[in-house]
């Protein structure tokens, strides 16, 4: 049987979540969100001269979550498609007959789940930025402490050229900060109050609908749209693409970190060792592997919810249903792979001895690029990649040191001198840009003021 109160149960739920993001899109969550909806409506109705005070404060004073049965609520659901409506009536049950009728007025079930929805984002989102923060930080730290860290640089998975894994940890820190910043844009600008009765035009409150909808978006501290929202579903894209580009980015780096930690590279590791049922030697990187698996989940969420964005006419027939769970589910793996994420860079081992031993491994092919630069300059661009592949090609064949092919070769010695071939082939002086690149990136980080 499905779980009703909670969306962390089971045997593999709790891998794939956060315990603080799973309880803020709980279905104990979402009832009280729908419940926060109706009780600010009630308020901003009294506010708005529309019903009585004393109605609005014993219907607030009703919308606790602990007072009604989600389990029943969520049975009852099926004869109007939708929860809100039986939660409508079970509220409008709860309160005295005087006040009854001002239960829910003006109002529509989309508006109580839309801005239901909005308030579980925002509660979701501000434990997801939290943790970015964090991710953000130990980028940072990475970033620093290893600024001059050599390893090797792999394009295609192949050796390309020395890098320093502050730069590599540099990279993951401007893709952080970019998520964070579609994230905090999104629960700043994007979670809006929906509030457009049966069609959008509010017709029943009687001229007053614009004055409620602002006073219910300052009272929920939501942003107040220009219009009811209710087949433009821009803002549920926007929430999706933000959460979706937050989990590919907690995805990169968990790659990363995959590659870096196989037995043959061991170049870091996550702190905390997975174990195997059946082989004891193994170290599993779990964490990156739960982010990993975060990553191949989203994207099929968020496709589900783009598609939900083409609706009939002034209420959809399907489509907005269609969002809700996916949207609940990418809100649940994306605070997860933010969490794991955070844990994870927290307590990543770095192994410089081992960059270092990788790096002159393949006997300095990876400064193939450095001495064909340096070659150029007295035997033209042609011509220096010609002898740079001719001795690649032999330290490949031969199975001996690019070093000591190309120190041995006749046609090098006539451009370079011994102190310039050994320039060349130093790994440490064929850095570029990387010590100014880390620096813009550590500049870019503080003045985005990443909270705390």
């Amino acid at each position: 049987m499905r779980r009703s109160s909670s969306i962390a149960e089971g045997l593999v739920d709790p891998l794939f979540g956060n315990p603080d993001v799973d309880a803020a899109v709980s279905d104990s969550a979402w009832l009280q969100a729908m419940l926060d909806f109706e009780a600010a409506l009630a308020e901003s109705e009294a506010d708005a001269g529309l019903i009585p005070p004393a109605a609005a404060a014993e219907i607030a004073a009703a919308c606790r979550a602990e007072l009604f049965d989600a389990a029943e609520i969520g049975r009852q659901s099926l004869t109007a498609g939708n929860p809100a409506a039986p939660l409508v009536r079970a509220l409008t049950d709860a309160v005295s007959a005087e006040s009854q009728e001002y239960v829910h007025a003006g109002a529509t079930s989309q508006d109580v789940i839309d801005t239901a929805f909005s308030l579980m984002a925002r509660r979701a989102l501000d434990l997801m930025l939290d943790d970015l923060s964090t991710v953000g930080a130990a980028c940072a730290g990475l970033a620093e402490t290893h600024r001059t860290t050599l390893m090797t640089a792999r394009t295609l998975l192949q050796p390309a050229t020395p890098t320093t894994f502050g730069f590599k940890a540099a990279a993951w820190l401007v893709s952080v900060d970019a998520a964070y910043a579609l994230l905090a844009q999104v629960r700043a600008e994007r979670l809006a109050v929906q509030l457009g009765g049966a069609s959008g035009t509010l017709g029943s409150l009687e001229g007053a609908g614009v004055e409620v909808a602002r006073r219910l978006a300052l009272r929920l501290e939501l942003a107040e749209p220009v219009l009811p929202w209710h087949t433009d579903r821009t803002r549920v894209a926007a929430l999706a693409a933000a959460l979706g580009t937050a989990v590919g980015v907690a995805g990169k780096i968990a790659r990363d970190v995959v590659l870096l930690a196989q037995a043959e590279v061991a170049e870091a590791e996550e702190a905390e060792r997975g174990t195997s049922s059946t082989l004891p030697q193994k170290r599993n990187p779990v964490r990156a592997v739960l982010i990993l698996a975060a990553a191949a989940r989203a994207p099929g969420l968020v496709g589900t919810v783009f598609s939900a964005m083409v609706q009939e006419h002034e209420r959809a027939a399907g489509a907005w249903h269609a969002e809700w769970e996916p949207v609940r589910e990418l809100l649940r793996v994306t605070g997860g792979a933010m969490h794991h994420t955070a844990v994870l860079l927290g307590s990543l081992r770095v192994d410089p001895r081992r960059m270092e031993e990788n790096l002159a491994s393949d006997g300095g092919l990876v400064m193939a690029e450095s001495l064909a630069l340096q070659l150029s300059r007295h035997a033209g661009r042609s011509g220096a990649r010609e002898i740079v592949r001719r001795c690649s090609e032999e330290a490949i064949d031969r199975h001996i040191a690019f070093s000591a092919v190309v120190r041995s070769d006749a046609e090098v010695h006539q451009h370079l001198a011994d102190d310039q071939i050994a320039a060349a082939l130093d790994p440490s002086r064929y850095l570029g840009s990387i010590d100014l690149w880390i620096q813009r990136a550590q500049d870019s980080h503080s003045a985005a003021g990443m909270r705390a």
